[in-house]
């Protein structure tokens, strides 16, 4: 290679090259492969973070005291005020990666980021009408179970290119290895986000339909009577019974015997985040209403969906805080 440069790490000037220049620290990068080029700029970070271990040690200190201090805070306003904190984490979940991916010009993420937002944007104003369309809890919990099997389908495969690119399965196709897992970080990362921003919206409008409705209140003493024909979710008639096997969807009873549309228990639950009986607040039991097998995978994806938002929604920030604190210290 006819690339030529010189670091001093430690006290030794490193050359790396076929010849030697006169001044030190010079480099012609033009000619330099990716793997030299890289090894150059390791030499020079540790050459320019000599000596500065006393200071990466109180920075290291300095970001462990922001996670704890910053994780009580959220436990706390999330448990004393959580209407405040899910609103706050869903604009957070909705503005933060679009700023960086607009600062970065991922055209792909902005334009699947428009299309989320009109379609959400909506059925989320169709949600929130007074008085509610009898068609519109159908689409909302539709539109939202929709986008969940979506983003989950599209993290599985996401996952599994990942896997793959892992133990060299991509080879066999001929595909780069950084083109692979590009790909699969890429799919991960969509099926994820849109998975954690769809089940936060839907348990906005979840809440907002079951108050119109009037079968559900957040202090707990429903507003109407529930008939036994009647969903408690989108308030229409019950035609398929439980015993029978429906068409289109079945109908589910629950362990305190009241009987809901499949599409609007499952929209409640897996979707809308909510484990209680929309009608009288009892617990529901997951396991004995999804038994099937496949079905569960679906309940521990949402699951994790509810643990990643703190990572999407409140890291960056709190990353910011840190990289503040560091600055005003004068530590670099």
């Amino acid at each position: 290679m006819a690339g030529v440069f010189e670091v001093e790490v430690d006290g030794v000037e490193h050359d790396h090259g076929l010849g030697h220049h006169d001044e030190p620290n010079q480099v012609d990068l033009s000619h330099l492969s990716p793997e030299e080029k890289w090894r150059l700029e390791h030499a020079r970070m540790h050459a320019k973070h000599k000596g500065h271990e006393a200071m990466h040690a109180e920075m290291v200190l300095i970001l462990i005291v922001t996670l704890v201090i910053a994780q009580l805070v959220l436990v706390q306003w999330k448990q004393r005020h959580p209407k405040s904190y899910n609103l706050v984490t869903l604009f957070q979940m909705w503005v933060v990666p679009l700023y960086f991916t607009t600062k970065l010009h991922w055209w792909r993420f902005l334009v699947t980021w428009f299309i989320f937002s009109v379609v959400t944007a909506y059925v989320t104003y169709r949600a929130t009408r007074k008085p509610l369309e009898c068609t519109t809890p159908r689409l909302v919990y539709k539109w939202f179970l929709l986008l969940y099997k979506i983003s989950y389908a599209t993290g599985i495969v996401g996952y599994s290119v990942v896997m793959f690119t892992l133990f060299g399965i991509n080879l066999i196709f001929r595909i780069k290895p950084e083109d692979a897992m590009d790909f699969g970080v890429s799919l991960l990362f969509y099926g994820l986000y849109y998975g954690v921003l769809g089940r936060d919206f839907a348990e906005m409008c979840a809440d907002v339909m079951a108050s119109t409705v009037g079968y559900y209140s957040a202090s707990g003493m429903p507003t109407k009577h529930l008939s036994d024909s009647i969903c408690a979710v989108c308030g229409q008639p019950i035609l398929v019974d439980v015993s029978e096997e429906g068409i289109i969807e079945n109908t589910y009873r629950l362990s305190c015997n009241h009987v809901f549309h499949e599409f609007c228990i499952r929209g409640w639950c897996i979707v809308g985040k909510k484990q209680t009986c929309p009608y009288c607040k009892e617990k529901v039991d997951l396991k004995r209403m999804f038994s099937n097998p496949w079905e569960k995978p679906h309940v521990m994806y949402g699951q994790l969906l509810d643990w990643l938002r703190y990572l999407v929604a409140w890291q960056p920030v709190i990353i910011g805080l840190v990289q503040g604190i560091n600055y005003i210290l004068g530590l670099e």
